[in-house]
């Protein structure tokens, strides 16, 4: 059992009692500990409905019912976010019991840009010294940074991937825009190289000790945009 197939066996059966999935584990101690909190997970969740809402829980819940539709129109969509689908319709759940959901990067990123139109209307003229300030406040990515400037950048915000903090961008391609996300890497991240929708397509890669997630009209655009980056971000 390799470990994309584990992954999805834990976060949508984790009580499960497959033979092959069974022998993975006692191999395995480090994924054994991670399914056993996946089933403290599925008892805890139980309680969930006596715990108060949080005062932004209205809005994680508009932005996670867009990347449910996202998943819906796509045709590889897995059990691995069968759990954090569940997870987001629970009424009153916490944020804390969100931490060992999986986070599907590109689901993700697809539902960003639609639930935030204005970026790539947006045109800040950013100096790479700019963004290098913002990474500096991403957990873990302190001393990522573009050593140079890596095409014109008309926008950037922060950005939240299920409670991890990433950064937004949009820049130049060769013909249109390309919204850039930059994302610190974590185990229960799960990154797709090609992916897309009936509008934009995307593409992935890892590079200095980060998700990069390109996401664009053309493919030409992302080819352009990912050169940059990996030409001038260490």
């Amino acid at each position: 059992m390799d470990d994309l197939e584990f992954r999805r066996h834990a976060y949508g059966e984790p009580s499960s009692q497959d033979e092959d999935f069974l022998h993975h584990l006692s191999l395995n101690p480090k994924d054994a500990a991670l399914v056993r909190e996946l089933n403290s997970l599925d008892a805890k969740l139980s309680q969930a409905l006596k715990i108060d809402v949080a005062d932004d829980f209205a809005d994680k819940i508009l932005l996670r019912q867009q990347i449910s539709q996202h998943q819906t129109q796509r045709k590889t969509t897995g059990y691995m976010m069968a759990m954090a689908a569940s997870v987001a319709f629970v009424v009153g759940i916490s944020f804390s019991l969100l931490k060992l959901t999986p986070v599907n990067l590109s689901d993700n990123a697809l539902a960003h840009i639609y639930h935030e139109p204005r970026a790539l209307s947006m045109d800040q003229n950013l100096a790479f010294e700019d963004v290098n300030f913002k990474l500096a406040g991403l957990t873990g990515m302190q001393n990522a940074k573009f050593v140079q400037q890596p095409g014109k950048i008309f926008f950037t915000t922060y950005c939240d991937f299920q409670g991890v903090q990433g950064l937004h961008l949009v820049m130049q391609g060769a013909h249109g825009k390309v919204t850039v996300f930059i994302v610190p890497i974590e185990n229960r991240m799960v990154m797709e190289e090609h992916f897309s929708d009936t509008k934009y397509q995307g593409l992935g890669f890892q590079t200095a000790g980060s998700y990069m997630l390109l996401v664009g009209e053309q493919a030409q655009d992302l080819k352009q945009v990912k050169t940059e980056i990996e030409n001038t971000f260490i």
